[in-house]
């Protein structure tokens, strides 16, 4: 099979952070495939648009937002036999992914589904992760300090234990998760100086210290930067 598959990285919201690579890519391909939901909406497009190919196809792949990891374990299943359809037609495709296709990225379920039938080319992309500590305007991590990424999602006793030994913390995918998120940190001493980045890069971009949220006030779409350590700019903010 001579047509690839490839998985472009878009960024986290700002169109002008895709890579050179990838708007020559988006120029180039016949068809354009990405993630969307139930109502249509598809955010890497909305990022990445701009750059598209004006007479490539456009392939929408609706991918449930459920707890449950069947459904969209199906959809997936659904999105990489129809993108293997246009492989086998000689057309090369293009899945955006927001942020970078393989750090918590949707491109990572095409890799498995994908890569044995057809050419597979990864584009990175900036991730949320570094757009939040650029918004922030302070290092992730120095030195030999290590750096955790810990999802949300985990258990209060995983959390717990990964705090304990970490001096700099990224949490993401906060969501509904904020108040117990925020309580945890509390209680492992990084709720102090710990920011929280909310649509990073993009015009709905704000920056607010964790402490600063009210009771039940939960940002939705960010990531929360914690820092512990012992270097000097972990008081500038």
């Amino acid at each position: 099979m001579t047509a690839t598959l490839f998985l472009v990285g878009v960024g986290p919201g700002d169109p002008e952070l895709l890579t050179l690579k990838a708007v020559r890519c988006l120029g180039a391909v016949a068809v354009v495939a990405y993630p969307s939901t139930g109502d249509g909406a598809a955010l890497a497009l909305d990022i990445a648009g701009g750059y598209v190919n004006p007479a490539a196809l456009r392939l929408p792949c609706s991918i449930p937002m459920a707890r449950e990891r069947g459904p969209a374990q199906a959809a997936y299943d659904d999105a990489a036999a129809r993108i293997v359809d246009h492989l086998r037609a000689g057309r090369d495709v293009a899945w955006l992914c927001e942020g970078d296709p393989l750090f918590y990225g949707s491109a990572m379920y095409l890799v498995g589904r994908v890569a044995g039938i057809a050419p597979v080319v990864v584009i990175p992309g900036v991730t949320s992760l570094t757009a939040a500590a650029a918004a922030i305007g302070r290092p992730l991590a120095a030195r030999n300090e290590t750096l955790k990424v810990l999802p949300a999602p985990l258990e209060d006793a995983v959390l717990r234990a990964e705090l304990a030994v970490a001096p700099a913390v990224a949490i993401i995918k906060v969501g509904r998760h904020f108040d117990r998120i925020r309580s945890l940190l509390v209680e492992t001493g990084h709720a102090e100086g710990a920011m929280v980045v909310e649509h990073a890069t993009t015009g709905r971009q704000r920056v607010t210290p964790l402490v600063a949220f009210a009771h039940g006030e939960r940002p939705y779409f960010s990531t929360i930067l914690c820092y512990r350590g012992v270097e000097a700019w972990s008081v500038a903010s």
